[in-house]
């Protein structure tokens, strides 16, 4: 028997959080990976074939300045599933740190659009990302670890520059998304859904 699969639609690559300065070595049992499994495992869930998500992993948890540590391990990941998956657009989800990785991605064509959850966008990254991406962003709005406002004006710069760049505020939301959970996920399917339908 020939059993047809559904073309894969789009790639969307999952980015977990980190720290400003560590050398520590990441872990899938670490609890930025783990708040990133939840978003993961849903949209496999959800579209069942149709998408092709991946979570990455870095080597260690992370940024250290200029050394920029969990780039290359993203850059292999895109190049990864450009490769395997022709032709599909690649979306990027990412979640604090994760958030920045996202948008030094998205300055490479084959990302067509970035959902960033309360990311570190502490040097206006968002200037990385290229035309043409759908950038959506949510921000607690209790976070003290990143900042709403600065997520706002990057939206707001990229929306004067002609992106389609939405800002959604979640009411007395925290960093660590443990808040509105089932808010945060939905957001992150429907991410998804926008996507493939385009």
């Amino acid at each position: 028997m020939i059993v047809h699969r559904r073309p894969v639609s789009a790639v969307v690559l999952v980015l977990p959080g980190g720290t400003d300065s560590s050398y520590e070595r990441s872990s899938w049992r670490s609890p930025s990976a783990l708040r990133m499994y939840p978003f993961t495992w849903s949209i496999a869930a959800v579209f069942r074939g149709r998408v092709a998500v991946r979570q990455v992993r870095y080597r260690v948890y992370g940024w250290n300045g200029g050394q920029a540590s969990p780039m290359p391990y993203a850059w292999a990941a895109l190049e990864e599933s450009a490769a395997r998956y022709p032709d599909v657009p690649i979306h990027v989800i990412g979640h604090s740190m994760g958030g920045r990785v996202a948008a030094h991605l998205a300055a490479d064509a084959r990302v067509h659009g970035l959902l960033a959850l309360a990311p570190w966008w502490q040097y206006a990254d968002w200037r990385h990302i290229h035309p043409g991406v759908r950038v959506v962003a949510m921000h607690g709005t209790a976070d003290t670890r990143t900042y709403p406002h600065r997520t706002a004006k990057g939206i707001d710069e990229l929306a004067a520059a002609g992106f389609d760049a939405t800002f959604v505020p979640v009411p007395d939301g925290g960093h660590a998304m443990l808040d509105h959970i089932g808010w945060w996920q939905r957001a992150a399917v429907d991410f998804v859904r926008t996507a493939i339908g385009r």
